[in-house]
């Protein structure tokens, strides 16, 4: 198995440099298969879901169908692809952001009662803000 860092992931999806494009669909076409797929950490999704967001400004129909591929891909070994796809699924359907929805379901399998944070946003995904 081989880990795919998000700047891999994002020229084989962006294709916006035609040299790290072509690399990336060698090394992922050609080393990733159902048998030995390419290993995607969570923290890649979160990098890769703000780069598309921040980055490029796809639209959240865009990011939700990019990160549908991914996740159901033969290919690819997402990390605790359960937690990823509760999280794709409540972004689809809301307004909290995906990483923290994913920070969110982390922690509770973590055993952590509650999430404390100075991001307002974060709280739509059930986290406790520490301003009033």
């Amino acid at each position: 198995m081989i880990g795919l860092d998000t700047n891999v992931l994002v020229r084989y999806i962006v294709r916006d440099d035609a040299k790290q494009t072509a690399a990336a669909t060698r090394l992922i076409e050609s080393q990733c298969t159902a048998e030995t797929p390419g290993f995607v950490s969570q923290l890649v999704l979160a990098e890769l879901f703000w780069v598309l967001s921040r980055g490029y400004e796809y639209p959240k129909s865009v990011r939700v169908e990019v990160f549908t591929k991914l996740l159901g891909s033969a290919e690819l070994e997402v990390e605790d692809a359960a937690d990823a796809w509760v999280a794709l699924r409540a972004f689809a359907a809301g307004p909290a952001d995906f990483a923290d929805l994913l920070i969110g379901l982390r922690g509770r399998s973590a055993g952590c009662e509650t999430i404390f944070t100075f991001d307002k946003s974060a709280v739509k995904s059930g986290f406790h803000t520490l301003l009033p």
